[in-house]
């Protein structure tokens, strides 16, 4: 009866083993995205059915951008990106979160509108889910995948439907789904967040692609001083965008749909928020009136 056991014990520990290092190793991954980075962004359309579409000019644009872990743990990293214009201009940009075999996965269905769907343990199964969240940390997207090693590169790559990204959304109108097919890529500089895009009309009538688009975002490691009037900003204002973070995540708790209006009398929910911010900033709401005025804002999107 011993010998029998001897063999199932090793395997018990080497699969024990072989979890453990996948979860280390993705973990070590993610850890790799934080720090201060001089960023180059490059956009371009590539290629439409519609022979007499026009094609919108490319983008190349280089910005300096703090990523901050605002939480860290073996399964679960949160990571907050700070665009750094100069030394008294400090922008709060989006942020991510990083889950370890979650099963809650998020899909866009268009017009603002997210649906949750519950994932078997199978299809989560060593993968990391990134979920996306836009400057005032309303939904954008998730993706899962696990992360991988081929041919001496690191990545990690998902598809997901999303709204149309920050810089377009306030000028086109021609598309209403963004379809991202986004991979992480780690260097021995930082990294590369690198994206082929579908840009589609979604209607009753199903999904027209009105272009492709492909996307580089490259992400160069550069020493931590250069960003240290991003730490002196979040240290002064993080506390306001923890109490926005802290009544997001009550509502997702609550509800398997979100929906989120584009306006409110004529103003969109980022105007309502740096008033707000504004306004704590002044000592005009105090940090215990703040949860609640947060509550109030989001119920008028929500």
């Amino acid at each position: 009866m011993t010998k029998n056991y001897i063999p199932i014990a090793i395997a018990t520990i080497l699969f024990t083993t072989a979890t453990y290092a996948q979860d280390a190793t993705g973990k070590k991954n993610v850890d790799k995205l934080c720090g201060c980075f001089s960023v180059n962004y490059k956009y371009a359309e590539t290629f439409s059915p519609d022979i007499k579409y026009k094609y919108h000019d490319r983008e190349d644009m280089n910005a300096m951008e703090l990523v901050l872990p605002l939480e860290n743990t073996d399964k679960k990293v949160v990571l907050q990106h700070l665009l750094l214009i100069n030394d008294t201009m400090i922008i709060k940009h989006w942020r991510e979160e990083w889950l370890y075999e979650s099963p809650v996965l998020y899909e866009y269905a268009g017009s603002k509108e997210w649906n949750k769907k519950q994932l078997p343990a199978t299809a989560v199964k060593k993968a990391w889910t990134q979920t996306v969240w836009e400057v005032n940390d309303e939904p954008r997207y998730q993706g899962i995948s696990q992360w991988m090693e081929n041919d001496g590169k690191i990545f990690w790559e998902s598809t997901a439907d999303a709204p149309l990204p920050r810089r377009e959304y306030t000028t086109r109108s021609d598309y209403n789904i963004l379809k991202r097919r986004n991979r992480i890529m780690l260097t021995a500089e930082g990294y590369v967040h690198e994206q082929d895009n579908d840009k589609i009309l979604r209607t009753d009538k199903g999904d027209k692609l009105i272009v492709l688009e492909k996307g580089y975002n490259t992400y160069y490691r550069v020493e931590d001083k250069e960003c240290e009037t991003g730490k002196k900003w979040w240290k002064k204002n993080g506390a306001f965008w923890t109490v926005v973070r802290d009544q997001w995540q009550q509502y997702l708790s609550a509800t398997d749909k979100i929906t989120v209006k584009s306006k409110v009398d004529d103003k969109i929910l980022g105007d309502y928020f740096t008033a707000l911010w504004k306004d704590w900033s002044n000592n005009k709401v105090s940090t215990t009136e703040l949860p609640g005025k947060v509550k109030e804002v989001l119920t008028k999107f929500l």
